[in-house]
Parts: structure tokens; sequence; C-alpha cells
């Protein structure tokens, strides 16, 4: 195992993708210097290794750049093999990769939509949200992920992680947005198993405390609604509010 100082990751407290990476080097053991980036104005670091994107989080490994959390997460699970959550059989791994694709193409917007919008652009929202969910309950309760206790088997896998780590934003869109997401009744098998990965001691480790997210999430949502009545229309404001939003909810960090 290489040592502690190898490993860097350019992040941020309140992005669900920088919160997958830190999971996952946590449930590996796997020490790591960790650097706050500012959504607004990133760090020259963070601009000389993600050119292209310029957003977080970026692993650093022997001061070689790894970007994308999803493919952060598996280089992590092939680079470090002991306590793996990436799946042994080629198939199981296929159809994680699949579910991880449309937690990031399907679920992520569907729910960032239910806190940009309001009237009936949220309530389609929120029924987008509504049939994203009904296919994973699906799943758990009779495809491939039948009869686990977590999308990975027995132990948060990678799956886990990548729907884990932003499914806390729910809970908090649910209060602040007086909504509601995941009905227990109707999400029985998907809420158990939300429930369970949260009280996992990696995860009550990784993930904020809920009042602060809160906090971060009302803040975000007045920025919107003052730019929305015309209240603050400079660019600054414009630009801090997307930067907030991406980080927080649409999937348009890494």
């Amino acid at each position: 195992m290489d040592p502690p100082s190898s490993l860097k990751l350019l992040g941020s407290w309140a992005d669900s993708h920088t919160h997958r990476v830190q999971l996952a080097l946590k449930l590996k053991g796997l020490e790591f210097e960790y650097q706050e980036e500012d959504a607004i104005n990133p760090s020259p670091a963070l601009l000389l290794h993600n050119p292209v994107y310029k957003k977080v989080p970026v692993l650093l490994h022997n001061d070689r750049p790894v970007v994308e959390s999803v493919v952060i997460l598996q280089y992590i699970d092939e680079t470090w093999s002991d306590n793996p959550i990436m799946p042994a059989d080629p198939f199981e791994r296929a159809v994680a990769r699949f579910w991880c694709h449309f937690a990031e193409d399907k679920l992520a917007p569907a729910v960032g939509a239910v806190f940009s919008s309001s009237g009936e652009g949220q309530k389609t929202a929120v029924d987008q949200v509504h049939d994203n969910l009904k296919l994973l309950e699906r799943e758990l309760r009779d495809g491939a992920f039948k009869g686990k206790r977590f999308f990975g088997g027995d132990k948060i896998g990678l799956l886990d992680i990548v729907l884990g780590c932003g499914s806390y934003w729910l809970a908090v869109f649910e209060e602040v947005m007086e909504v509601k997401l995941v009905d227990p009744g109707t999400f029985p098998v998907f809420h158990a198993w939300l429930k369970d990965f949260e009280e996992q001691n990696e995860v009550k480790e990784t993930i904020p405390a809920i009042d602060k997210l809160l906090e971060y999430a009302r803040g975000i949502r007045q920025m919107m609604l003052s730019l929305s009545n015309g209240t603050s229309t400079t660019a600054s404001a414009t630009a801090g509010t997307t930067s907030a939003i991406n980080v927080a909810v649409d999937g348009s960090s890494g």
C-alpha cells in the first residue's frame, strides 16, 4: 500500500461526487490528504490537473491526476485490491456500471430539477424522480439486486456509493421545497436500503450534518429566488448561484 502522502483529493465539502471518493477511500482503508476547493474560484492546482472540466473531484496519486468520480472509484478499486467495491463477476460489474450511468443520466438531473424549478415544472420534476425511483425499487425487489442488503451485496459497493452519496439531498430538498420524494410506503425497499446505507460508520464520517446541508440548500434557494425576482443580477451573483447548484445537486460536478 502506498504511503498516505501519495494520495491527495481536491474536492468540495457539499459536493456529492467528492463524497463518493472520500467514502471509497475510507472503505478501502486508504489515507489521503484533502484540499477544499472553491466552486467559484478554483485553485491553480485544480485548473492544472483538470483543465478540461475545471471541477472537483480530482484524485492525485503520486501527483498523477484521475478525474470524474465514477472513473476515480474504478481506478481506486483496480489499484488497491483489498476491500473491493466492484463485483468480481464481469456481468455483475456491467450491471453496476449501467445503474451508475442511470444515476448520473436520469436520477441526478431530475432531483436537480426539483430544486431549480417551481409550479408545474417542479411537479413534473417530482414525477420524474418518482419514475426513476420506481425503477430502482423494482431492481431491489425483483431484479438484479433482489435479496441483497446493499446493491454491492453484504457490503457497500460501487453503486451504493454512487447512489447513496447524493440520496441524502432527497431529504434536504423534501424539507426545503416542501415536496415528498421518498415515501416509505411507495418505495419501501429503497427507503430501507438508504437508511441502512446512512447508518454505516464510514458514511456518517463522510456526509456533512443535515443542518449544515439544509442551511446550504436554503442559501442557494434564496439566491435563486433573488435572481428570478430581479433583485440581484450581477455576473458574480449569477456565477455564484450556478456554481453552488452544480456542486450540490445537478450532476455537473464530476
